[in-house]
Parts: structure tokens; sequence; C-alpha cells
């Protein structure tokens, strides 16, 4: 054995040292818990060889680490993550020790994987300054899932040979400088400071667009992106165009195509028969997938048409396995769009009419905009017998929908009255006619005619989030709240645009997303729970302090740099709060006062203004939440160990302080029904100015029969409805398989953080 040598990572080579090995597990596993070094030498197996590669038998000691992770030993999470930093720091500096920030900036902005602003907004002496607020240790609170997901997707990297030039208290102060680097000189330092140690140590959470672009040349940071498509060819081929556009800058889409007519409509008077709806999605679907995001994640798309469209019984099914390629779009998720009336017909045993939108004049635009006018409008095309129509059974209509949710997981809800009339938006003005990717997006847009149509508007969103985990009193909100808001709304003005419909929007509106992470753990950790009502009154006193405090950061902004352009679009201008528009039915649930002076609160908005039309939406944050070893937005974890498949292969998490709060975790499928969910969700969108991504979740195994029933179906959307809830996310079905999750990250889309 002694005379076998090791190649070292610079070429050379040097007898094995077998010693030196033990010596770096040692150091990995120092203060943690029931781990063992020996264990991880046994597991590791290593195939000893003349010439072995250090980097070879330093894998296989990471692998053998991560195998070990378990609910009875969460800690080789850590051991494992440990020795994959060494790894890390020793591919990306050829030594554990990261270079001086100086020296590091200068390099990467030669090498043209920095934006050469950096060294020209910053002197050396504010690069050495920020070098002291560097805190390298903190990569060692990184869990194994955080650090192979870093690896993967987040740090500065050559994508095709994998050399990697970053590590990550890197990419957190480099993004910190980038956002604050317009701010005045004699405050920019601070700010940059505070927000470097709120993200690095965990409490706010990025989305994966900033976490890997920013500080890259490439600067197009919005995670959702919102086109809406009118009912013209200019219009559908400006909507593809732009769809091929942001998902080249990693954005993940919602597209509105509600406005295209139905198969057999007239064309031109007459001229021929329009083919409807599907050929387009298929256009939309080609433009999705033509990207694949510079590795970091594929194209996605979510498309919205009303429950009343005329061709609905056949946009239903377009995710279905059945049928042929001619009839099925199935690379694309759908949103389903329904109000008030549509549901009042399902209750009372009626008929929903199906149409054309172009053979019905006003009545699309008011879908969104007026609901009364809506309904008179509706009843009064129904009785017109010179309109073509289809009349179908309403419960017939909601089965099909809900049937394909169920069976594809991937069909969505939007309640579009809720969606503007609980709305930061004057829906006369500024209706919210679609949603995203992820569904908790709710923002105004316009149709295109061509992709520099400056009177079209799409809609982006940027987002962040708070991890709730991370709180030991409500009071820290307003500091993260100030230093989230600045940070993002910086963002607006730092980025480019690829379209003017994009830019005049964002810069009028300057929209904002704050959602929250670990809520999993933050219940466990206060004892309470999703099923039972005990999580009602936290959770309402919670998502109270987080809207809170995020209006009185944007106000705050508002008085220094001036309330956005078009805030007299807000219902926020006319003195109108989330707390005067939401469901009262929630009152029945949840009796809780507010505990914040919103009176003082609406007085400084009507006199100041706010930066920001909108400041929260709660967002499903699958792969950043793993960054900060957290439990996935406000969804219950299906194990205690996550077995999370990713293309670096299975990692696994296991959930925060699972020892200590084991017993007070619910796992998602101990939660029998839906109701205490969707309860809680009601309670969060009485505060969330924008939609939540909502999920439901069923296992037919404690059903009758072993089937879900389609009268629980209707029963979980019409409470999800009576309770307020804007948007439904996915459909979850428990199918007998282990838990794992696929770490698919929106269906590889753009919204998660």
């Amino acid at each position: 054995m002694n005379q076998l040598t090791v190649t070292k990572r610079d070429g050379s080579t040097e007898q094995i040292d077998l010693e030196k090995i033990h010596r770096v597990i040692t150091w990995a596993a120092e203060g943690l818990d029931n781990v063992s070094v020996s264990q991880v030498e046994l597991k590791s197996h290593i195939q000893f060889y003349n010439g072995i590669k250090t980097s070879d038998i330093h894998e296989t000691i990471i692998k053998a680490a991560a195998d070990l992770i378990s609910e009875q030993s969460p800690d080789y999470q850590y051991l494992a993550a440990r020795l994959a930093i060494f790894h890390l720091r020793k591919k990306a500096y050829g030594r554990f020790e990261p270079p001086k920030l100086f020296d590091h900036v200068t390099k990467m902005v030669e090498k043209g994987k920095y934006d050469k602003h950096l060294l020209e907004d910053y002197t050396q002496a504010e690069l050495e300054e920020m070098d002291t607020f560097i805190d390298h240790w903190r990569d060692m609170d990184f869990s194994y899932a955080a650090v192979k997901q870093l690896e993967g997707k987040y740090l500065v990297q050559n994508r095709v040979s994998g050399e990697i030039y970053e590590s990550a208290q890197f990419l957190y102060i480099m993004v910190s400088a980038c956002l604050f680097a317009n701010y005045p000189k004699e405050t920019r330092m601070d700010y940059i400071r505070r927000f470097y140690n709120a993200v690095s140590t965990f409490k706010i959470s990025l989305p994966t667009p900033i976490m890997s672009g920013v500080r890259t040349p490439t600067r197009q940071f919005s995670s959702c992106v919102l086109i809406e498509c009118d009912d013209s060819l200019d219009s559908i081929n400006a909507t593809a165009s732009s769809i091929v556009r942001y998902v080249s800058q990693r954005a993940g889409i919602g597209i509105n195509a509600g406005r295209i007519r139905a198969l057999g409509s007239e064309i031109r008077g007459g001229e021929a028969f329009h083919t409807g709806c599907i050929p387009f999605y298929k256009y939309f679907q080609t433009a999705v997938k033509c990207c694949s995001q510079g590795g970091v994640r594929g194209g996605a798309a979510t498309v919205f048409y009303p429950l009343w469209h005329g061709e609905v019984e056949s946009l239903l099914v377009l995710k279905n396995n059945r049928g042929v390629e001619e009839n099925r779009v199935r690379h694309m998720d759908y949103g389903v769009q329904i109000n008030k009336l549509m549901y009042t017909r399902l209750i009372k045993g009626g008929n929903i009419t199906l149409f054309s939108p172009s053979d019905v004049p006003g009545l699309y635009d008011a879908f969104f905009e007026d609901q009364a006018e809506f309904e008179r409008l509706y009843e009064m095309y129904e009785q017109d017998e010179s309109i073509r129509k289809k009349t179908v059974k309403a419960i017939d209509l909601f089965s099909t929908m809900m049937q394909e949710r169920a069976s594809t997981g991937r069909i969505y809800i939007q309640n579009v009255d809720h969606c503007n009339t609980h709305s930061p938006f004057d829906e006369k003005v500024a209706p919210v006619r679609q949603s995203n990717l992820c569904m908790e997006i709710a923002l105004p847009t316009r149709p295109l005619n061509n992709v520099e149509d400056e009177s079209g508007e799409i809609a982006l969103c940027t987002l962040s989030a708070f991890n709730l985990g991370k709180l030991e009193s409500l009071d820290e909100l307003d500091e993260l709240a100030e230093l989230t808001v600045r940070a993002l709304d910086a963002l607006l003005d730092y980025q480019d645009y690829p379209l003017p419909a994009a830019k005049i929007s964002t810069m009028n509106r300057r929209t904002l997303g704050v959602g929250v992470i670990n809520y999993a753990y933050y219940l466990a950790k206060n004892g309470v729970k999703y099923s039972d009502g005990s999580g009602n009154a936290l959770t309402h006193r919670t998502f109270e302090a987080i809207q809170y405090y995020l209006l009185k950061a944007s106000v705050n902004l508002a008085k220094e740099q001036g309330a956005c352009p078009a805030f007299n679009e807000t219902k926020y201008s006319q003195g109108i709060l989330p707390i005067d528009t939401y469901k009262k039915d929630l009152d029945a649930i949840c009796a809780e006062p507010l505990q914040y002076d919103w009176e003082a609160l609406r007085e400084e908005i009507k006199t100041h203004g706010l930066r920001n039309s909108t400041l929260s939406a709660l967002m499903p944050s699958e792969t950043s939440s793993q960054i900060s070893n957290a439990t996935n937005g406000i969804e219950p974890p299906r194990g205690y160990v996550s077995i999370k498949a990713s293309k670096d292969g299975i990692l696994k998490q296991v959930v925060p302080e699972y020892t200590k709060y084991r017993q007070n975790y619910e796992l998602l499928w101990q939660i029998g029904g839906n109701d205490g969910y969707l309860q809680l969700v009601g309670l969060m969108q009485k505060f969330v100015d924008q939609a939540i991504s909502a999920n439901t979740n069923y296992d037919p195994s404690v059903q009758p029969g072993g089937k879900v029933p389609m009268k629980l179906l209707l029963k979980d959307l019409l409470t999800a409805y009576k309770l307020g809830v804007k948007t439904l996310y996915y459909h979850n079905t428990r199918d007998g398989a282990s838990d794992a999750q696929a770490d698919d990250d929106c269906a590889g889309g753009g919204c998660k953080i």
C-alpha cells in the first residue's frame, strides 16, 4: 500500500497517506452528533490503485457520508456537506482557503464571469472592506443537499467543462454588492453588510434567477413573466416571440390565451373557419421548449383560459395520456379560470353555457373587471338565439375538470373574481386576467401586437422569501422587510429588459412578491399543527406582520425615492388595504384581532404612496428552500427525510431540528383531509396581496373502495373558494410508492425560489 501513489489536483503525484484521509473526515465530523468517522471510512470501500486521483478519493468519501444520512443520524448531512465544501473549494481555488475578495473579483471580471461594473462601481478599498463582512465558515452551516444544489445550479461555472469559479459566501456578498451598487456611497456599505448577513444566515431566501445570475453579465432576474395574447395572428406571433426571449433568460412563463376564439368561429366575415385554440397552444409549447435556460432549468409555462370558453371540453383534456398528438398539448400546464357565477351554477345543479369569446362582445373583459356586469351579459347572451353556444351541465364540466386535475396533477384553478376584488389593483383600470407558472402571481397584463409594442403589458414579478424558521420574534420582520424590499426594488433598475412592454410595466408598477419558506418547521417549533386549527391564530399573526412590515418598508422607500408611477391604479391609492377586502367567512375560523396600527399605515400610504404596487406572493420555493435547509414554502413535508431526485442524483435532507421536534411535525399523509390546510391558506390570503401556490393532497387508501370520490374533490374546491383562496396549484395523489420528491423546480420553470 505504501508504494502506491495518488495524483493530486495539480497533476503532481505523492505517496498515499491514509492518515491524511482520516484527518479530513475527523475535521468534518467535529461537533456533530451521532456520526462516526470509522463508519464513513468503512462505507467508502475505496479501491486504491497506483495513480488514483485525490479528487476521486474525496468524491467517494462524500458519497459514503451522504449515504449514511437518516432519521437516526441526521448530522451526516452536515458531515457530507463539509466534505463537499472542502472538495468544492479545492476545485474552485486549488486550496481550502478562499482568496481575497478583490483578487477574486478582478480575476472573475477578466474571465468575463462577473459583470465588469463591480470594478467600476467599487474601489479596491471598498471591496477590501466587503471582505471583512464575509464569514466563510458559514459554508459549514449548509446541508449536503444545499451544497449539491449550489454546485449544480447557483455557483458561477462553466457548465460544459464543469469548472467552478466561486464558493457560496462570494455568491452572497456579490449579490449584495450588485443590488446596492447605486445606493449613495455613505449608506451602501451598511446595506451590503446587513443584506449579506441576512442571506448568508438564511433569514432571507433568494430565488434561483437572482442566486445564479446577479453578479454575472446576464441581467434578467425576474422569476415570473406573465404574457397575454389577443385574438389575432400578430398578437399570437408576438406572444410566441416573447416566450422565447424570456425562457432563454431563465424565467417561467404564464400565458393568457383565453381571448383566442373557439374552433369553427368565423374569420374575415365568414371567409374561413377558425382552427381553434389547440394549434396555437402547440405553437406556444414549441416556443417554451426551444431553450434550455443555460442548464439552470428547462422552460415551462402555464396557459390560462376561462371555464366558459367554447372549446373548454377539449382544452381540459390537453394533458391527458389518452388521445393522439393532434388533440393533446401535454408539455405545458393549464390554469382554468372560474368565478362566482360558475360555482353558483354548480351548487344549484344548473348549466354552464360555452361561448367563443369572439362572439360575445364585452363578456371576456367583464369576467375580470366587473362581476355584476359579467353576470348580466352572460345571461343576456344565453338568451340570444343568434349567438353560437353550447350548454353543458355544470356538474359534468366541473367533474371533468377535477378528474383531469386529479389524473394529471397539473390542471390548476384561478378564481378570477377573488384575484380582482381582493387585489391591490383597481380592476376597472388594471384588471388581473391571469396568473403565472406556479399560480402565486396576480398582476395586470395587456396583449401585445408585436414584440416592440409599447401599449401592451408584460408583467414581471421579482421574488424572495422570509425563512420563518429563523424568526425568534415577529419584530425581526421589520428589518428583514426593509432589506428585502430595498434589494428587490433596486434589482428592478439594475436588470435588463428584453422587451419594451416588460420594462414599461415594471417601471410603472414595480411589483415584488415576497413569500415564506420553512412554514412546516415554524408550526412544529411552535407546537401547532396543520390539521386541527391550532395553527390558525399563529398564522394570522405571522402573515399580518409580514404584510404590515412589507407595506411599511415600501412606504418608507416611497418617501425617499417616490411612489411607483402607476400607484394611482392601485386600491392602496384609495386607502383600501388587504384587511378591507378579504372574505369575511374567515372570521368564523379565526377570531384573532389585528395586532398592528393599520390606520396609521393607511394614512401614511395615502399621503406618500407606495414604491411597489404589490409586495407579497407565496411561491413553492422547492430548490431555494433546500439551500437554507428549510421545509419548502408552506407545504408539510412528505417524510422526515426528503428524498429528492435531482440531476446530481439522490439527495437526502432531514427536516430541521428533527430530533428536537419530531413529535410536532405533521407529515403530509398524516394530515387526513385538506380542510385544515385550506383554512391556513385562506388566513394567509387575507393579508397576501397577490396569490398563493396552494396544493391539494389526497390519499386514496383511506377512502372507501380506495378511490377519492368526486364529491370530496368538489367540496375542497368550494371550500377554497369560500375562504377566499385565489389559486390552487398541484393536486397530489398518494400512489403508494415512496415519497421521493423530484426536484422539478416548478416543473423546470422559473418561479420557484
